[in-house]
């Protein structure tokens, strides 16, 4: 924050995939937060200079960790150390830890001792805070997306927001949070924590100093699509931090497919395969819409399906409306790894449907059989945090996608 003139942003685009392209929507289309896209690579060659706040969306902190390196990291913590400010929102948060960059003196709980895999809305107790101007009740409602559990360990730390409770909507793996009544015995089979209860009164929102520039950590996703409280929260705190507002746009709506137009065809030759994959997943019991997400079965990767499917749709609308001719090989060849990644897909999405049907205990690292488990390897690694032919072509279209929103 710099005297009374409004400041820009910038948001790190890098290893945030699905949570950068909300991100981006939140701020761009609903907010018109002034702030520009920045990679990695733009940070380490001092971008940063100038900016008032550097805002990273949520994605694997490790992996953005590696795309930043040891020059990048060091960029930020000089710019926090400055005075600039950061906001980090779920695996943003989680970079900005004592084990990521270290602005914060905050370490996540071990995993034996999480919920891993809590999704959807939540209440949170607030404290005084210009974050929650405007938004009622002492436990209003916002949405988290399968979040760390940080543990601060300095007292000066504010901790502006805590977990009250799971509303009736939200999901722990694939349980429905309302309709379990024995957690304990659930738990058992799964074989991780499942019970929401054991996050009461953790911290969801931490804010702290660090040299001259301040840092918000934050577990709640603001940038949740359609979360009236989330949004004004996330407005609020561009606000409290000095962030200017820009005139934008309208946010654009997806055309319907003409057929008239070379271009148009060539872009949505994207959505083929990636929508072949969706009704398929659909048609077969092993997702389901969610509000703006879906909601899989435990064993499949139904987020990585999910997340190429938002990040081709996008681009898809953007490249209808305007194909400039230096991106036509780069989609050419996009469209050809998904349609053959399709392929793969639907024959290892039968494959794990039927061994869920056997009654095998199927998990994301677990499959009794083997062509599962090499079609596993083959396309997503056994990395949690993406790898694969999926990450492959994940950052094909990360690239495209940056360069048109750009």
């Amino acid at each position: 924050m710099k005297g009374n003139t409004p400041s820009r942003a910038g948001l790190l685009w890098d290893e945030s995939f699905i949570w950068g392209l909300i991100s981006f929507r939140a701020l761009r289309e609903k907010l018109s937060v002034d702030f520009e896209l920045l990679t990695s690579a733009d940070i380490r060659a001092g971008r940063l200079s100038g900016l008032g706040l550097l805002y990273v969306p949520g994605g694997w902190a490790s992996n953005k960790m590696k795309a930043l390196g040891k020059e990048g990291a060091g960029s930020i913590r000089e710019f926090v150390a400055a005075g600039g400010c950061y906001m980090g929102i779920c695996g943003g948060a989680g970079l900005a830890t004592s084990e990521g960059l270290g602005l914060l003196s905050i370490t996540r709980r071990p995993l034996k001792e999480r919920v891993p895999s809590l999704s959807g809305r939540i209440r949170a107790g607030i404290s005084p805070h210009p974050a929650w101007n405007g938004i009622r009740g002492k436990k209003p409602e916002f949405h988290i997306w399968w979040p760390s559990q940080f543990v601060p360990e300095d007292p000066a730390i504010k901790v502006l927001a805590r977990f009250e409770g799971a509303a009736d909507d939200a999901f722990s793996s694939d349980i429905s949070v309302k309709d379990v009544q024995d957690f304990a015995a659930l738990e058992e089979v799964y074989g991780l924590n499942l019970d929401p209860g054991r996050m009461l009164k953790d911290p969801l929102v931490l804010e702290g100093g660090c040299g001259r520039g301040k840092v918000l950590a934050s577990l709640i996703h603001f940038d949740t699509p359609g979360d009236r409280n989330g949004l004004k929260a996330l407005g609020n705190l561009f606000d409290y931090f000095g962030v200017g507002r820009a005139k934008v746009k309208d946010a654009k709506k997806i055309p319907r497919r003409s057929g008239k137009n070379a271009g148009k065809n060539l872009a949505w030759e994207l959505m083929a395969p990636v929508e072949d994959i969706f009704r398929f997943g659909e048609r077969n019991f092993l997702w389901f819409r969610r509000g703006w997400l879906i909601q899989w079965r435990r064993g499949v990767r139904g987020l990585e399906y999910f997340t190429l499917y938002e990040m081709a749709r996008e681009l898809a609308m953007r490249l209808e409306e305007d194909m400039p001719g230096e991106y036509v090989d780069e989609v050419l060849s996009l469209a050809g790894g998904l349609s053959g990644f399709g392929r793969k897909a639907k024959r290892l999405l039968m494959l794990e449907r039927m061994a869920l049907q056997e009654g095998e205990a199927l998990t994301f690292s677990r499959a009794e059989n083997p062509e599962i488990q090499g079609l596993r390897m083959e396309m997503f690694s056994n990395s949690k945090s993406h790898g694969g032919e999926f990450k492959a072509l994940l950052d094909k279209a990360d690239r495209l996608l940056y360069a048109l929103l750009k």
